[in-house]
């Protein structure tokens, strides 16, 4: 399409990584509103990434007539995403929020709910589908959503919500523990992240090691993400790549409460992350203990020449 993404760096507040709206309106300035195709947001995201600020990017958007496209991944089974939505497009301009249905309605992957405030917009992108996209994804949703009922779903969403502060409480006890520290991020409603502080001085392979021992653990859903770690996408070099930003003062594992999560899930993962972080504090005091011991040789060696 000729088109090239224009990335702007996220600015640290606290734990949290947020919108750098100054920069966002600078690079606007800079381009001119007229050669750019849309603003894209984000809602749901990995901690310490936070949701946009989605009021006013939609407020600028609407300022500059760039049209405003919303990721919303996660959002449907967050009250707090939903509701940043409508405030955007109550005092701005957002033309359309795009939602999984594996994430939201516990389907196979494969399809997306395309939705926005403006109908004849949604019914044009909708023309653009039929005879290019299978209906199983639609298939599955009715059959899923006439299974669970109205009333099974929003209870689905209150369970997600306890299960979050759970989590979120249990996490912060084991991060404790192992002297860590559970990151700051309360404007994430789904996504929790604690420091791997200690792991990273240890031993700089450790971080992605204890990512590889958590999934032949069947703990699929965490993921771990090392400082520094460089990535190029179609020519842009990610420096910190998954981190959402260049230089996070630290490596740290996520972990999320989504939708159809249960307390025995919560508490299984717990039981396992504690388990491998305790291996990694055995080996940590071995190799200590060697090098201790390679140490005293070398000097007595000294000694005796």
């Amino acid at each position: 399409s000729g088109f090239e993404p224009v990335v702007i760096e996220n600015v640290l507040e606290g734990d949290e990584l947020r919108t750098d709206i100054e920069a966002v309106e600078a690079k606007i300035k800079a381009l001119g509103a007229e050669s750019i195709l849309c603003v894209h947001s984000t809602t749901s995201c990995f901690a310490p990434r936070v949701p946009d600020r989605l009021e006013e990017l939609a407020v600028i958007c609407a300022n500059y007539d760039i049209p405003h496209i919303v990721n919303n991944a996660y959002g449907v089974q967050s009250s707090k995403c939903m509701h940043l939505i409508q405030q955007g497009a109550r005092v701005g301009r957002i033309d359309a929020f795009v939602q999984s249905l594996d994430k939201n309605f516990m389907v196979p992957v494969g399809g997306a709910i395309i939705a926005g405030f403006d109908e004849s917009f949604i019914q044009e992108i909708s023309k653009m589908y039929p005879g290019r996209a299978s209906a199983s994804p639609s298939l599955d949703v009715l059959i899923t959503l006439l299974s669970l009922g109205a009333n099974g779903y929003k209870q689905l969403l209150k369970e997600r919500k306890e299960m979050f502060s759970y989590l979120s409480s249990e996490l912060k006890k084991l991060a404790d523990i192992h002297n860590e520290r559970l990151l700051d991020t309360p404007h994430n409603p789904i996504s929790l992240a604690m420091s791997l502080k200690n792991l990273d001085e240890n031993n700089d392979a450790a971080v992605t090691q204890l990512g590889s021992m958590l999934f032949t653990r069947q703990v699929s859903g965490a993921r771990v993400v090392p400082c520094g770690s460089v990535q190029t996408v179609n020519n842009y070099t990610f420096k910190g790549f998954m981190s959402h930003a260049n230089d996070y003062p630290c490596a740290y594992l996520n972990a999320a409460s989504a939708i159809g999560i249960t307390k025995q899930d919560v508490d299984v993962f717990l039981k396992r992350l504690d388990k491998c972080l305790k291996t990694f504090r055995k080996e940590a005091k071995k190799e200590k203990s060697v090098n201790g011991i390679s140490n005293s040789n070398a000097v007595t060696e000294q000694l005796e020449d």
